[in-house]
Parts: C-alpha cells; sequence; structure tokens
C-alpha cells in the first residue's frame, strides 16, 4: 500500500479531531483550581445554603404533563416530513391521510381531556 496525500490528510484530520475533543479535558485538568472543602462540597453551590432533603415529593400530574407535552410534540413533529412528502401529491388521498393522523391525535386529546388528565389538583399530597 502506498502512502499518499489522502491518506496522510486522513490522518492529520483524525489527530485534529482528536485534539479539539482532549485538549480541552487535558487543559482543564492541568489549569482547573485544587480548591477542596468549603462550600465546594455542597450538593448545590449556588450561594445559599440547602436545606431539608433532597428527596421532594413531587405531584404526579407533573409527570403526566410532561409525557402528554412529549406525546403531542413529537406527533406534531410528525407533520413537517409529511407536509414536505406530499407537496406534490396530487388528489385527496394525502389530505385523508394527514386528517386521519390529525383525528386520532383530536380524539387523543378529548379522551384525556375526558379522563380529566388536565385538570390540576389544588394541593399536592
Amino acid at each position: 500500500m502506498v502512502f499518499n496525500w489522502l491518506h496522510f490528510s486522513i490522518v492529520l484530520f483524525l489527530l485534529a479531531g482528536l485534539m479539539f475533543a482532549c485538549g480541552p479535558l487535558i487543559l482543564a485538568v492541568l489549569f482547573a483550581p485544587r480548591a477542596r472543602g468549603g462550600d465546594t462540597g455542597m450538593p448545590y453551590e449556588c450561594g445559599m445554603v440547602p436545606y431539608g432533603s433532597s428527596w421532594a415529593r413531587w405531584g404526579v400530574s407533573y409527570y403526566v404533563y410532561a409525557l402528554i407535552f412529549l406525546a403531542f410534540d413529537v406527533d406534531v413533529l410528525y407533520l413537517f416530513p409529511v407536509a414536505t412528502a406530499y407537496a406534490d401529491a396530487e388528489g385527496w388521498v394525502s389530505f385523508v391521510k394527514v386528517f386521519i393522523f390529525l383525528f386520532f391525535l383530536i380524539l387523543s386529546v378529548v379522551y384525556f381531556w375526558a379522563k380529566g388528565v388536565f385538570t390540576w389538583p389544588r394541593r399536592i399530597q
């Protein structure tokens, strides 16, 4: 095998990539301050002394809202590629396909609303 300029450039870019990846880590180890103890050992070093436990009880409604947001956010993201794929489509077939998708999305919102998922509790037990 002959070592030519293409191989040299590949090795050079590989070394440059490794330097960009490992360089900041090596510099941080060499030049970072080495203060130990004091406030740097606290879990949240923000200028305020922490009190209490970090295991706070959160209501399930926070997680339900987050999951519903993620589900609908991902579902709406499907509409962008569909809109570009069906941009040049002719006829009603593409419109009916997108309408069926949106119908089930709206149907799920109505179902969650009927189940009472969107009602926020006044006090979390």
